[in-house]
């Protein structure tokens, strides 16, 4: 018959196993365990909130381009013969563009896109109809100056009849998209995502210089039309930055851009619009007047868009930009 083995009472072998290791051994430190380090491609990819912000710029440009050529191939097959139609179609694509890789980075963001800057319970709402005014009426302080100074002349009508209520209504929806594609792409997601990583106005001055940039492309465009536009995409960032949102400048820049092309009926960044309104000419130096590139490639254009900061700055004192 096998003898009963020795075994420790409950209560010591209870207290036994409550007390830590340094107890147990006054001499041995706990050591946590070791911890493999990160593999270098992660670390140049992935940080601590996922993919790293220049990437993430990156993959939302390479998305939106694909998706603009992806819809360019498509319209291949319906070419519209009427070259305005066409650009309008163009117009379209890049705000289509622009706007489905946001909706995709949001997935893989985990967030929602309002928060890229055009939050749609606001869409076409007060902000949106202040800019609106305030873009045609800085336009329009522009243009008298000019004519008070023997630099612009108004002309007669270029068009008549119903054609002027078919181009005005054409050129509203254009430059509709225009506002909205390009603020979208240059202080959208874009501004978003460099703000994170560098800051509010570091990203602000980077992506202004970069749409001032944009306009080389432009046929007729020089160094002072490409710094006009530079200009007023800043103080777009401004209004972003106390609004909250980019309805402002969407508003402000579709309606000064009608403006130019229609209404006033005056080159814009380098090119004039057919069906435009008016018989309008310059007269004098291209330093004033902007020459072949329009108004904002009049140096005035700096004088009114510097008391337009001034005056927004003051009626909208507070940053409310979160982003």
């Amino acid at each position: 018959m096998d003898e009963p083995k020795e075994s420790s009472p409950p209560a010591a072998e209870e207290n036994l196993q409550s007390q830590p290791p340094a107890a147990l051994d006054p001499g041995l430190t706990p050591v946590p365990p070791p911890r493999l380090p990160d593999h270098p491609v992660h670390a140049v990819f992935l940080g601590p909130d996922g993919l790293r912000v220049p990437w993430r710029f990156l993959l939302y440009i390479a998305i939106g381009f694909a998706i603009v050529l992806l819809l360019g191939s498509v319209r291949h097959f319906w070419h519209p013969r009427v070259q305005l139609w066409e650009s309008l179609v163009g117009e379209a694509e890049v705000l289509i563009g622009a706007v489905a890789a946001a909706f995709i980075m949001a997935r893989l963001e985990k967030r929602s896109f309002d928060a890229y800057g055009l939050p749609r319970r606001l869409a076409f709402g007060k902000l949106f109809w202040v800019g609106m005014v305030w873009g045609i009426a800085s336009l329009t302080v522009l243009m008298l100056i000019m004519r008070g100074a023997g630099l612009f002349y108004f002309g007669g009508l270029a068009i008549h009849g119903t054609r002027i209520l078919k181009f005005a209504a054409f050129y509203a929806l254009f430059f509709l998209l225009v506002g909205l594609g390009e603020e979208f792409v240059a202080r959208g997601y874009t501004q978003f995502t460099l703000t994170q990583g560098m800051g509010f106005w570091p990203a602000a001055i980077l992506l202004s210089a970069m749409f001032g940039g944009i306009h080389l492309f432009n046929q007729g465009e020089v160094w002072i039309g490409i710094l006009g536009a530079a200009v007023i995409g800043f103080f777009f960032c401004l209004t972003l930055r106390r609004t909250g949102n980019l309805w402002f400048a969407v508003g402000f820049h579709a309606s000064w851009d009608w403006g130019e092309s229609y209404l006033y009926s005056v080159p814009d960044s380098g090119g004039v619009s057919p069906g435009h309104l008016l018989q309008s000419s310059f007269h004098g130096s291209r330093w004033l007047t902007g020459g072949s590139v329009g108004p904002e490639g009049s140096v005035l254009l700096f004088v009114i868009i510097a008391l337009t900061w001034v005056a927004f700055n003051r009626v909208y004192p507070e940053a409310k930009y979160s982003g």
